[in-house]
């Protein structure tokens, strides 16, 4: 491994990040709140810390996947670590335990919380837990490789080892012109969606928030009621329609606002995706209707909450606890389903749910047609054998992961749906799940053990397992 320039990269993104420390330290100045003082010490410190790191350029500058994948999850973790400390200084979440939990759930845009009382947070710390969302959506990499050069020319291998999903394409030629137009194009969307709140009587504070926590697909609310406290159909819509365009892949959201319709037309991911939006809908509409006075009002919560745990956003307006078991066993599969690989969204994703279910029909075939040669293909292309393998490795490591961290999570001894389902909205960073973690509780109860164990379920269904679990190989350590 290039050690020297994982160091020097790893002490850029750090610099980048006591960077955006600055930013709640501003709205403190706007809010007079004292507090702000806090954000400045760790900034400062961040700072000087990554200026320690990447001092020195060095004289072999090459990233290749090794050094790829060990920059991703270290640094996600140690964002984590730092983004925490204005928690702790400010004395509003003094456990480092649990300032961790926070902000590992901002970053990794999952929206769990351990905080009971939203309403007493200052404004440069809400204002934080939000804008983590916004910046670990898109990924901070792609930020940095975007606009900061890392003096590497193959940063590719980063970009791969952040960004969501079985493939990962380049829009334009270069990597950097590519993570370029992705945060173009995710700033307008995010800038768009405030205008619309605004308009729609929510105050601006609220309104940037609210639309960093929808861009990220991410669920950290301003009130322990989340977008119920708004009260409004209009801005119950507004979100709605933000959270299911943030979950499409952001490919065809750039082929569409150049003029090309046709790929997005012909992208089996996409009607996939919808179709399921719809369906569930649909059958959560019919299934909830007598516990609402029209079926108007039944598809608004239905179609919100749908749209909500798909792109596992996790924002809530109503509390689907109670609801009938049929419906909440559809949000449970959707928290497992995902968005579309390329989004801001977590889960399993939506295409390696087509190409397994593709794979299974096709095996099915074989048993009756042993001799038959038939070709697998996905978006109008034959998939290659390499990317069936890994969609398989990663469903395996992706169960072994869930499965470890469920029977952690089972000492609590806690009853099986908040066990359950607690572990299910980390691992595919939803957010809320249900019973005891559910859209009226937290995760604040729970032991710093248990904490610590969900946050790297966090972390590794955000990075897609990968990153996280190759931090324990020793192959990827040596030089």
């Amino acid at each position: 491994m290039n050690k020297k320039m994982v160091l020097f990269t790893l002490g850029k993104l750090l610099k980048v990040e006591a960077v955006l420390l600055l930013l709640p330290l501003v709205v403190s100045f706007i809010y007079q709140e004292h507090i702000g003082l806090s954000y400045a010490i760790v900034a400062v410190f961040v700072f000087l810390v990554g200026l320690l790191m990447s001092r020195k350029l060095p004289k072999n500058r090459n990233i290749y996947a090794r050094e790829g994948f060990f920059i991703v999850g270290v640094s996600w973790v140690l964002l984590s670590v730092f983004g925490a400390l204005p928690f702790m200084l400010t004395g509003e979440i003094p456990s480092f335990t649990d300032a961790f939990f926070e902000t590992v759930s901002g970053f990794t845009t999952t929206g769990s919380s351990i905080l009971s009382n939203l309403d007493g947070l200052s404004h440069a710390s809400l204002f934080w837990r939000s804008f983590t969302h916004w910046v670990g959506g898109m990924g901070i990499l792609v930020f940095t490789v975007a606009f900061i050069p890392l003096a590497s020319g193959r940063t590719m291998h980063i970009l791969k080892a952040e960004m969501p999903g079985p493939v990962i394409g380049k829009l334009v030629s270069k990597v950097r012109v590519t993570a370029r137009i992705l945060y173009v194009i995710y700033a307008a969307l995010t800038l768009v969606q405030i205008i619309l709140l605004i308009l729609g009587g929510m105050p601006v504070f609220d309104s940037i928030l609210n639309s960093f926590a929808t861009a990220g697909t991410g669920g950290f609310s301003m009130s322990n009621e989340g977008i119920a406290v708004y009260n409004s159909a209009y801005i119950d819509g507004v979100i709605t329609v933000f959270m299911i365009l943030f979950g499409i892949n952001f490919n065809l959201i750039y082929f569409f606002l150049i003029g090309k319709i046709a790929p997005v037309l012909k992208s089996e991911e996409l009607r996939g995706y919808l179709a399921i939006i719809a369906g569930s809908t649909l059958l959560i509409t019919l299934n909830i209707a007598s516990q609402y006075p029209s079926y108007l009002k039944a598809f608004r919560y239905a179609v919100f909450q749908v749209a909500s745990i798909i792109t596992t956003t996790g924002f809530t307006t109503t509390n689907y606890d109670k609801w009938p078991m049929f419906s909440q066993t559809i949000l449970l599969l959707l928290m497992f389903i995902g968005a579309c690989a390329g989004s801001t969204g977590g889960g399993i994703k939506v295409s390696r749910i087509i190409m397994l279910s593709k794979q299974a029909i096709q095996e099915l075939k074989k048993m009756i047609h042993s001799r038959s040669v038939t070709t697998l293909n996905f978006e109008g292309e034959a998939i290659a054998p390499k990317t069936i393998s890994n969609v398989y490795s990663y469903l395996v490591l992706y169960l072994l992961v869930f499965a470890a961290s469920l029977l952690i999570l089972s000492l609590e001894n806690l009853d099986f749906q908040t066990t359950f389902s607690a572990v299910a909205t980390c691992i595919n960073n939803v957010g809320p799940g249900f019973k005891a973690v559910g859209p009226t509780g937290n995760f604040g109860f729970l032991s710093d053990f248990s904490k610590w164990t969900l946050s790297f379920a966090m972390l590794a269904g955000r990075l897609e397992i990968f990153p996280i679990l190759l931090l324990f190989s020793k192959s990827l350590w040596k030089s």
